[in-house]
């Protein structure tokens, strides 16, 4: 029977310790205390036994792995056993040091139960511990499923409910009424149809809707928002607010990148504030060629001002990759051509209070290499049973500043932690998903070139696909606004922008 396994110091303290029967602390410490002392050195036993119990262990570094099992255990089981614990420990442990042990202990405990059962070794390996320890649930999986689902259905059933108040607020009109104050879009300026054909662009032209209700007055009763209230509820809450007279402001989609959020959004957001998105997506070939780079950008205009709806923006285009520009179907398109102004089909229109509005898009698809931003070479080649890793980029478009790049390359299972040699910037080994994580803060003209050697058991097949991910406040596509004027007098309107270039996909197959 195996009564203890534990990650000891040479000395006999014991870091990790789980007993696998009933025995007390001052047992496992006093057992644990008198084990340095009981091996004899220059002996190449890797067990010791005494009146009461044997020691089988194995030196790992600067300390041990030490099963305690009875004098009558079949010693053939109990190494084979202290061989897969000891494989066990680099799977959670970067480095065989005390401090990196105690802090994974749980991993290693929960892991230590999935070997052996009230004493007895259970028949798993390495990968097995590995998926038990994950506790994968396909229930779970399911949930998740029927609860995007639901916030599928409650979106749809939003964007259905604000058709119809543009419908009744269009009807209204129509018939000379007030119109009822539902906020976020009023212009004085405007006449009925054309706001009501306004609302409509921007509704579609903001993917999705997330309504943000400003704080209830204090005057007066207000209900409080349930958790887990239905759409309806939501709604009423939501009309209630608007018929009162507050602005509901309408917020874009989130970005589909994480890294997105790093980048807070500037502390001036003047009336007119501008933002200038691109995203990549970009298919390499390991033994170089580019295979498809994708480019969509677009600029998103918000009004937060009502005296600042009619206004022009003079855009600058410096892109000499061939670039295909779009303008939104109510922005003059032969205004833009001739003057590169953005302005509206008719001058006496505003554009929408308190909404983003996509104005302009541009798309750029290539196959040049010449247009690659960042290349990464990654060059594995065999040597033995391990393989050496050499990874290297370059960035080629100098006027980047890419910001918390991460170049992440798939490991191969079960063979432990990779060996780094020389690395420029940082590294994380994800034992969990099998990845090694490059870090690099900045990526510019003055840092344009690094690399990373590392090698680890595998084939040269086991390191691809490579991945990357970035953000940059510097977009791909020069474009920019330069200039806000407004319609009437063509004077200048302070603004504000906020750019970003982020990583859709980034691929090395």
């Amino acid at each position: 029977v195996l009564l203890a396994a534990a990650v000891c110091t040479k000395a006999g303290k014991a870091i990790v310790s789980r007993q696998f029967v009933e025995m007390t602390r001052t047992r496992i410490e006093g057992l644990l205390a008198a084990f340095p002392k009981l091996m004899n050195t220059g002996k190449q036993h890797t067990f010791v036994e005494t009146e009461s119990v044997r020691y089988v262990y194995q030196p790992m570094e600067k300390l041990y792995m030490v099963l305690i099992t009875t004098k009558n255990s079949n010693i053939l089981e109990d190494l084979e056993t202290l061989r897969l614990f000891s494989r066990v420990i680099p799977e959670y442990c970067r480095a065989l040091e005390e401090n990196e042990i105690s802090e994974h202990c749980f991993d290693l405990i929960f892991a230590f139960d999935e070997i052996v059962a009230l004493g007895y070794r259970e028949n798993v390996n390495l990968a097995q511990i590995r998926t038990f320890t994950e506790m994968d649930s396909h229930e779970e999986k399911v949930f998740r499923a029927v609860r995007e689902t639901q916030e599928r259905e409650a979106k749809a059933e939003m964007r259905r409910k604000a058709k119809e108040l543009q419908q009744a607020r269009r009807d209204a009109e129509r018939q000379g009424k007030k119109a009822p104050g539902f906020g976020g879009f009023g212009s004085s300026a405007v006449s009925g149809g054309t706001t009501a054909a306004m609302i409509t662009e921007t509704i579609i032209e903001t993917e999705k809707p997330k309504v943000a209700p400003a704080p209830a007055r204090p005057s007066g009763p207000s209900k409080a928002l349930k958790l887990g209230a239905k759409g309806k509820e939501v709604d009423n809450f939501v009309d209630k607010l608007k018929l009162e007279g507050e602005n509901i402001m309408t917020s874009v989609g989130k970005r589909t990148t994480e890294a997105a959020k790093v980048l807070a959004p500037p502390v001036n957001m003047e009336s007119v504030h501008m933002k200038i998105e691109e995203k990549i997506s970009l298919t390499c070939g390991r033994d170089g060629g580019l295979q498809n780079m994708e480019l969509h950008g677009m600029i998103m205009l918000h009004i937060s001002d009502e005296k600042f709806a009619r206004i022009r923006l003079h855009v600058e285009n410096e892109d000499k990759r061939g670039v295909q520009l779009q303008t939104h179907p109510n922005v003059d398109k032969k205004l833009f051509t001739t003057e590169s102004q953005i302005g509206l089909k008719n001058p006496e229109k505003s554009f929408p209070i308190n909404s983003d509005v996509g104005v302009l898009k541009w798309r750029l698809q290539t196959t040049e290499e010449s247009f690659i931003p960042l290349t990464i070479n990654c060059w594995p080649s065999e040597s033995g049973n391990s393989c050496d890793v050499n990874i290297e980029y370059e960035l080629q478009e100098e006027s980047l500043e890419l910001n918390d790049v991460i170049i992440t390359i798939p490991l191969p299972s079960g063979v432990g932690a990779p060996v780094i040699g020389e690395i420029d910037g940082e590294y994380r080994h994800d034992s969990r998903r099998n990845l090694l994580e490059w870090c690099l803060p900045v990526i510019d003209a003055k840092n344009k070139s690094g690399s990373l050697e590392f090698s680890i058991a595998g084939q040269p097949s086991d390191f691809f696909p490579v991945q990357v991910s970035f953000i940059s406040k510097k977009n791909y596509c020069n474009i920019q606004v330069t200039k806000v004027t407004q319609v009437d007098g063509n004077s200048p309107v302070r603004f504000s922008t906020e750019t970003t270039f982020l990583v859709d996909k980034y691929e090395i197959l």
